[in-house]
């Protein structure tokens, strides 16, 4: 089976190719802020993405043939865990911006259709978009009756890193209890109760820890304040919720690795006070999720870019580690979890969900 598999970011265009459980092509097609700069809106830079990624194959001379075209989900509406075909509900819900985020996964479905529409015989396919909804009673509600809690979350990886940890150790991701937490750009903690996740924190814009780049929770009345203080648009107090906030707001960057740097080298104070705050507000937001398991978690898993990093990790340990055993599983396992969840379609080993 030929499977192309396609992730967009805000930034850059992942894309591979797998034949069968074997990826044949891997390529990152970075996106200058200048070539960007020409669309107003990210769905219009559907066609500029779809363009490039075709180039690449030609480039590697290999044809359009496909078994199946997988994209990244987009940001519609909220759904259960698992594999969908893309179809026109999805693609018009995508369009009208129903999930009201203006992110760069939403292209991910758009130029798996339409590419996968142009081969005969071909199917597009989704999986795990961040709105994947598992969500228990309890966590739906929030202190008022205005708004519910809903979550946006790093769905994709975090299933894959869980049923990676279950196989390694010889179980079922469905048997276990695990605490997942996702640290990238945005950071998402998840409690995983046999299978489901029915805790997780709405990572895009406006809930949990801090990050590199989103400000997490902030203090309700002061965020209405400012709101109606004249200083700030609309436009641009949602960029000081996700994008110019988390440690780019305090420090001017979001490399984690400079900010270790000023303060390893430079012994920079401050850049120390603001990462080991989101630190530890990140361990602080992993052990709430213990209460939802009531203690009894099999593992706490650590995934994403900062998993690389020592300083991070190590002060995550000396916090948490009482609650269950820690692995870490640097970096993401994006790309061949939506190659394997088509392949898994393909071979009639999982029924792809219908978008409705």
């Amino acid at each position: 089976m030929k499977i192309l598999v396609i992730n967009p970011g805000s930034t850059s265009t992942k894309m591979a190719v797998f034949e069968d459980e074997t990826s044949v092509l891997v390529r990152n097609i970075v996106h200058t802020p200048d070539e960007l700069s020409h669309f107003d809106d990210v769905i219009e830079q559907q066609d500029f993405r779809k363009q490039l990624v075709i180039d690449e194959l030609r480039k590697a001379d290999l044809p359009l043939d496909f078994d199946a075209v997988i994209g990244r989900g987009g940001l519609v509406k909220p759904l259960e865990g698992g594999v969908y075909e893309i179809n026109d509900l999805m693609i018009q819900d995508t369009h009208s911006g129903i999930a009201l985020h203006n992110h760069a996964c939403n292209l991910g479905c758009l130029i798996a259709f339409e590419i996968a529409s142009g081969i005969p015989g071909c199917r597009s396919f989704i999986a795990d978009p961040g709105v994947v909804d598992e969500l228990n009673d309890y966590a739906r509600i929030s202190g008022s009756p205005l708004m519910n809690r809903i979550c946006i979350w790093h769905a994709l990886n975090q299933r894959a890193i869980a049923r990676r940890y279950a196989a390694e150790i010889g179980k079922e991701y469905e048997d276990l209890n695990l605490i997942i937490c996702h640290m990238g750009g945005g950071i998402s903690v998840a409690a995983h109760e046999k299978g489901r996740a029915v805790d997780a924190n709405n990572a895009l814009d406006g809930e949990g820890p801090f990050s590199p780049e989103r400000a997490g929770s902030l203090p309700a009345a002061d965020l209405i304040r400012l709101c109606f203080s004249g200083k700030y648009n609309e436009k641009q107090l949602l960029k000081r919720i996700a994008g110019k906030a988390g440690l780019n707001a305090h420090l001017g960057t979001n490399d984690v690795k400079e900010i270790i740097r000023r303060i390893e080298d430079y012994g920079d104070e401050h850049a120390r006070l603001i990462l080991d705050a989101m630190i530890y507000h990140v361990a602080k937001n992993i052990a709430s999720e213990s209460a939802v398991l009531c203690g009894n978690i099999d593992a706490i898993l650590l995934t994403g870019g900062l998993a690389r990093s020592e300083y991070v990790v190590s002060r995550l340990r000396k916090r948490i580690g009482f609650l269950a055993p820690i692995r870490c599983f640097p970096g993401e396992d994006e790309m061949e979890a939506l190659a394997l969840n088509a392949l898994a379609v393909l071979r009639g080993k999982r029924k792809a969900k219908v978008y409705q």
